[in-house]
């Protein structure tokens, strides 16, 4: 694969200027050795021209123009004080050391939700509940959601308590609790689909039949996209396999490693790997600036699968049982709003709008509306989109966690391989892990108080909000 020669090969990445605290958030500086769900073999990757910091809003947390700090409302804590707290935390739940129950203490007293975000449409439902003024209308005074690069940063700043309200790839919450034995609760699903297989728009690769002796990122080890882009290699007979970029890669086998979301369509342009699977923008953005194409989306795999999940600190559910109520009701009202409102919903997430996520406005109208059966049906099979009859967007909203799907992740994730330790996985069974996993009563209060019965697609499916079938066929 070629290097990039220059920064000037991708002007669309660069095109906001810096804001006035000089805020962007470098995940490669980041120790990710206290979290292996997100840990992966960058080497390849870290090439300044590539994984250049994605110009953020002022929604930071890390700030490297500041040797690494970590601002709190003005405060300053040096980051690599935050991180050996945060794995102290981990390893202490690991080895059942005495710090974490101390932790959890601090957690349950909380008055005041704390949210944090990854830079993707999945967390939808948190910033447009903020924007529009849910939380408030809830009585919950909710401080502006925090913007980070990572999920390995994003999953620290939750177990050391930086966040107690955030969204995170359904599978994370899984390690983390049967893993990390952290007290981690799913309330609810932030949305469904929203999803895709990117690859070069050059690429003669149509189907996962074609990804052989290719290299693939994944956001996570523990995420929808590894298990799902692990389903479609291994359907057609070929084998995931987790190598150092440089080392040989047969020709029925597809290597996977770990990228951050906003460093993977620089990387792509850069030639660094052949594809990518990963939440929107970034497929999006990879198909407008850069001209990818899109493989497959994950919602023509799974149909109205979860992605990313809403959670809280068990403690915390039980300690405020009122205040989390209220900030389901907020978030399940957002994603409503989100399902009638698209195009407003793509200005308010965007650079024009309220600037939670570093895209431009028609990037966003293009995952929130972007479906189109004409583009994406058209050439030889197999195509972007192989069940038009399901009827689905390229992004969906709903909140109920249904405990089928959770069982069929848990099922599938067995089966997923992932770098570091995962024996925890072959012991779980999948209907006493959903059992533990998800609290659905506030969500289902939600819905019932709110009288939305059948106003999300999914639940049109069955006439049954609670209940549903999963169809998963990988075509």
């Amino acid at each position: 694969m070629n290097n990039m020669t220059g920064k000037e090969d991708i002007p669309a990445f660069e095109e906001v200027p810096a804001c006035n605290d000089k805020s962007s958030i470098d995940a490669s500086s980041v120790d990710t050795s206290s979290v292996d769900a997100s840990s992966g073999d960058r080497s390849s990757v870290n090439d300044s021209s590539v994984a250049r910091s994605f110009p953020a809003p002022h929604h930071t947390f890390l700030d490297p123009h500041d040797n690494g700090s970590i601002h709190d409302n003005g405060s300053v804590m040096d980051r690599r004080s935050f991180l050996k707290k945060s794995a102290a935390i981990t390893m202490g739940t690991t080895l059942g050391a005495s710090l974490f129950p101390f932790s959890v203490a601090a957690k349950s007293s909380d008055q005041q939700l704390r949210i944090g975000y990854i830079p993707i449409t999945d967390a939808a439902p948190l910033l447009v509940a903020y924007s529009l003024g849910f939380f408030k209308d809830e009585g919950l005074d909710v401080p502006k959601p925090v913007m980070i690069r990572s999920w390995t940063v994003l999953t620290e700043s939750f177990i050391g308590g930086k966040f107690n309200f955030t969204h995170m790839l359904f599978p994370i919450p899984i390690w983390m609790r049967f893993k990390q034995k952290i007290p981690v609760k799913v309330l609810a699903w932030d949305h469904t689909n929203g999803s895709a297989v990117t690859v070069h728009g050059d690429s003669d690769i149509r189907g996962f039949e074609d990804l052989g002796g290719k290299q693939i990122a994944v956001p996570s080890w523990y995420s929808t996209h590894n298990y799902m882009i692990q389903m479609g290699i291994m359907a057609k007979g070929l084998k995931p396999v987790i190598k150092p970029q440089g080392d040989l890669i047969a020709p029925d086998e597809v290597n996977l490693f770990v990228l951050p979301p906003p460093e993977m369509p620089p990387a792509l342009l850069g030639r660094k790997m052949d594809g990518f699977i990963v939440a929107e923008p970034f497929n999006a953005l990879a198909e407008i600036k850069i001209k990818a194409k899109i493989m497959r989306f994950t919602g023509d795999i799974w149909k109205n699968h979860p992605c990313c999940v809403v959670v809280s600190n068990e403690q915390l559910v039980k300690a405020q049982p009122v205040m989390i109520q209220k900030a389901i009701n907020a978030v399940v009202r957002a994603q409503l709003w989100c399902t009638k409102n698209p195009a407003k919903a793509a200005h308010i997430l965007s650079r024009q709008g309220e600037g939670y996520l570093p895209v431009d406005e028609n990037v966003l109208i293009r995952v929130f509306t972007g479906y189109d059966l004409k583009e994406y049906l058209t050439g030889p099979l197999p195509r972007p989109i192989m069940h038009p009859q399901w009827n689905i967007g390229r992004i969906g909203f709903q909140p109920y966690p249904y405990p089928s799907a959770t069982r069929f992740i848990v099922s599938q994730m067995a089966k997923t391989k992932v770098e570091g330790d995962s024996e925890f996985l072959h012991a779980l069974d999948p209907d006493v892990a959903a059992e533990s996993l998800v609290d659905d009563t506030f969500v289902k209060k939600a819905i019932i108080d709110m009288s939305i019965y059948g106003s999300f697609d999914s639940y049109k499916d069955t006439g049954d909000s609670f209940t549903r079938e999963e169809v998963v066929e990988i075509g």
